[in-house]
This record gives structure tokens, C-alpha cells and sequence, in this order.
């Protein structure tokens, strides 16, 4: 045996957050403890999400052992090699049923001490080895810390970043005035659009549709290109991102500007919206769809959707049709709906007149595979609770002539299984930002009202 082969024990939630994560471990050898099967078999019945996951986990997991003998499962069946460079570790099973309560090791009473106690035991038997419990529970990590485990670890191979502070914005701003750090610019002028060409090290790490802001307040541009030498930035200016409009609605700042003019884009299939609570994320993309859907004729109707609490992950207890059961969900697109026809005479009959004018659907994420949406407009709110897995499925969906616009707040994450760094919303946030038909804007400022500002700012 290699030893400088690591012994990975995985813990249920890895398998639920990523079914096929026991591929994921190169030559390294891959152990799953019973209780773990058993955690997944109560799982995969209930009437959750998750349980696709788990049923999915298991079938990965028959798949690879389906020709070995009980004594091959447990001693190890070797995993299929990706080519003969790479060779693959082994996947085993581990029977912690069989272990006995001594002195040294935690109650058997909860699942998570079992998979503890498993991992203990394989690191007493293996002690040339390095042995990693690997799971997303925090708790779970620092009961087999003190336990006497040596190595403890979350799952990161999804991981595009490691921390959330190097997530891409969506803007670069220049400390003063722009021009101040350009020597040389080749400018081009079609119509209304002036495009500039300055050199690439001006902004070494752009990527597509990245806006570039400075502290003047004159200059708004958009990197639109680039080859080894120079960079293409349109040039968009600070004013009239300022005076972008959409369904009577105006930016309240720049952050809010970069925004509309993404969502007012006919270019751009995917606007992707991050930012604190109250910061316009739902109402800009509510008003942006209107102004397409009604006004401009551009598209057919108005999709909204999100994922619901793990707590009612089914919709099924609520009364009424599928839309009927969403609205308690969907109350923040609502409340926007409401905003932005406060002033009107009756506003209650302009609401079901919008409603039906523009075609707006309520719709569950749960429901959304295997279909194909055509000349739409899709709102996907809250989208920071998705997994990479869940969005990817709602991304394929998108038809031709649809338009995507996903929104979250990242600091207010429900899921029990994903943490900011692991959420869909940050995955797609990396994945996509060199995508020419892709934009992200993250909204600075909460600008819903005073007390709001305040309590982000201190609270």
C-alpha cells in the first residue's frame, strides 16, 4: 500500500450535498460507514429535494460496488480510474455496528458519535496513515476534534473560493478619475456608443461584462473584450446609468444603475444580483421585467420562482393551485408589485391587471425539471439556499429568447447544507463571470429607508 495514501470517512451530509463526492478523492482511498446508509435510507422517501439527492447517492454507490463480494466491500473495491496517469483509490464500506462501547470512545446513541467512533477506530488500526473524517457539520467537526481525532475537514472540492470576500462584484473602481491611470486609449464611435482601447494592464484580471466605476462620478465603462495587449471597455457614462428607467422606477445609486443596465440588456441571457437585504435586488428585476414584458413586447411572460424553506420544501399542505401555494413564498415579488403601483387609483385592480397583462407565473423550483421555458423572463429569488446542482438544473431549463435573473443575499443563507462559499448563487457567480451573455452586480447600500441602513451598517 502507497502510504502516502490518505483514508477520507465520509459523513452523510457530503453525500447529500454531492452525491458522487466519494469520486471526488483521486487515489485516495474513500470509506463509508454504515450509519451513514442508514441515515441515507431514512432520507430517501420523504418528500424533500434532499431525498432526490440521497437516492442518487445510493444508486452512485450500488453502481460502484454491484459486482464485489461482502468481504471486497469491506476491504476495499477500487474505484474506476479516470485515465492510467491518475489511478483511483478505494471505496469501502465500514460496519460501525460492529464496535464496541469502551472507555475511550462516545456514546452510541446519535448517528454522528457512531461516524465519529468509525473514524477513531480506523485511525487506532492505520496509524501510518492519515485518516480525515470529512463532513459540513461544524459541530460534528469539533465533537471528533476533541474526541482525539487528528484530522477533521469540510468537504471543499466544489469549492471555487475560499473565502467569500474574493467573490467577484461584478465592478472594479478606480481611486480618483479615471483617465488619471491611462497613458495610451484607441477610441472607436458608432451612433451613441463609444467603445475605448487601452492597454490590458490597466485591469489584468477582468473578466466579461465587468463594470469600472471611479471616485469623479464621470466615468461608468464595461469591459466588452480583450486579447493579450489591449482591453476594450464601452464606454456607458455615469449619467446615463443614472438616468436608466424601467416601469417608473430610477436607480437611487450606481450600484442600482449597473444593475438596470443589465437587466435592461437584450444581450445579456443571465443577471445574477447580490447584495444586502434591502439593497433593490427583487424590485429592480420586477420592474425590469415589467418594462420588457409590457412595454417593449420583448418577451412573453414573467416567471417567478424560489426555493422554500427546508421546513416546507413540499407545497403540498397549503390550500389551492400550485400559484395559490407559492404566494406566501413569494410575498417579497408581491410586495414589489405593490410598490410600484402604489399611487395608482385602485391599486388592487391594477395589480390583477399587471398579473394578467404580463403573464406572471408563480412557480416551485421543485417543479421546474424536465421542463423547457420559451421567450420568458425568470426571476429566481433567493437563490442563495440553491446548490450548484439545483441552479445548473433551472440554468438548462432557459430556452431559446429567456432571459435569467437570479438574486440573493449571501449573508442569509437557511439551507443546513450550504454555507456562502458553497452556494449555488456563488457558484454560478465564478462559473459564468468570463460568459459574454452573463453579468453580475453586486448592489451596495441599503437604500429601503434609514432604519435599514442603520441596522446593516451596525447591527
Amino acid at each position: 500500500m502507497n502510504e502516502h495514501k490518505i483514508i477520507y470517512i465520509l459523513d452523510t451530509n457530503i453525500l447529500l450535498h454531492e452525491p458522487l463526492a466519494f469520486l471526488s478523492f483521486k487515489e485516495h482511498d474513500v470509506v463509508v460507514p454504515m450509519t451513514v446508509l442508514e441515515e441515507l435510507d431514512s432520507i430517501k422517501d420523504r418528500k424533500r429535494d434532499v431525498s432526490r439527492d440521497a437516492r442518487v447517492a445510493i444508486r452512485a454507490l450500488e453502481d460502484s460496488l454491484v459486482d464485489a463480494s461482502p468481504e471486497e466491500v469491506l476491504s476495499g473495491v477500487k474505484l474506476p480510474e479516470s485515465d492510467p496517469e491518475h489511478p483511483s483509490g478505494h471505496l469501502s464500506i465500514f460496519n460501525d455496528y460492529t464496535l464496541e462501547q469502551t472507555a475511550g470512545t462516545l456514546s452510541f446513541n446519535e448517528n454522528d458519535n457512531r461516524i465519529i467512533n468509525a473514524a477513531l477506530y480506523i485511525q487506532k488500526e492505520n496509524p501510518e496513515k492519515k485518516i480525515v473524517l470529512v463532513t459540513k457539520d461544524i459541530n460534528m467537526r469539533l465533537k471528533a476534534k476533541g474526541a482525539g481525532l487528528v484530522h477533521v475537514e469540510d468537504y471543499r472540492t466544489d469549492q471555487l473560493i475560499d473565502d467569500i470576500k474574493f467573490l467577484s462584484k461584478g465592478y472594479h473602481k478606480f481611486e480618483d478619475d479615471f483617465w488619471q491611470h491611462i497613458d495610451e486609449c484607441d477610441s472607436e464611435t458608432e451612433g451613441r456608443n463609444t467603445t475605448h482601447y487601452v492597454n490590458r494592464d490597466v485591469l489584468p484580471n477582468s473578466y466579461m461584462n465587468e463594470y469600472i466605476l471611479d471616485d469623479s462620478q464621470h466615468f461608468a465603462g464595461k469591459v466588452t473584450g480583450w486579447d493579450e495587449e489591449r482591453l476594450a471597455i464601452a464606454d456607458l457614462s455615469y449619467e446615463r446609468l443614472m438616468a436608466k428607467q424601467a416601469w417608473g422606477i430610477n436607480p437611487k445609486n450606481i450600484y442600482q444603475g449597473m444593475a438596470m443596465d443589465a437587466l435592461l440588456d437584450p444581450t445579456i441571457d443571465l443577471v445574477i444580483l447580490t447584495g444586502a437585504a434591502g439593497s433593490g435586488k427583487t424590485l429592480l428585476a420586477l420592474a425590469s421585467a415589467l418594462e420588457q414584458v409590457v412595454e417593449r413586447g420583448l418577451y412573453d411572460k414573467i416567471l417567478v420562482t424560489r426555493s422554500t424553506p427546508e421546513i416546507a420544501e413540499s407545497i403540498g399542505f397549503l390550500p389551492g393551485t400550485e400559484e395559490e401555494k407559492m404566494a406566501p413564498w413569494l410575498s417579497a415579488i408581491t410586495d414589489s408589485l405593490e410598490v410600484l403601483h402604489k399611487s395608482d387609483e385602485n391599486m388592487n385592480g391594477s395589480l390583477n391587471y399587471i398579473m394578467e397583462k404580463a403573464n406572471i407565473q408563480f412557480k416551485s423550483v421543485n417543479f421546474m425539471r424536465g421542463r423547457s421555458i420559451q421567450n420568458a423572463i425568470v426571476l429566481l429569488d433567493e437563490c442563495q439556499n440553491l446548490t450548484a446542482s439545483q441552479l445548473k438544473t433551472i440554468i438548462t431549463r432557459c430556452g431559446e429568447g429567456t432571459k435569467l435573473v437570479c438574486s440573493g443575499n449571501l449573508a442569509q443563507i437557511d439551507s443546513n447544507y450550504l454555507t456562502a462559499v458553497t452556494s449555488g448563487l456563488t457558484y454560478i457567480v465564478e462559473r459564468f463571470k468570463n460568459f459574454p451573455g452573463s453579468t453580475t452586480v453586486h448592489l451596495n447600500g441599503v437604500v429601503r429607508s434609514r432604519l435599514a441602513s442603520f441596522a446593516e451598517e451596525n447591527l
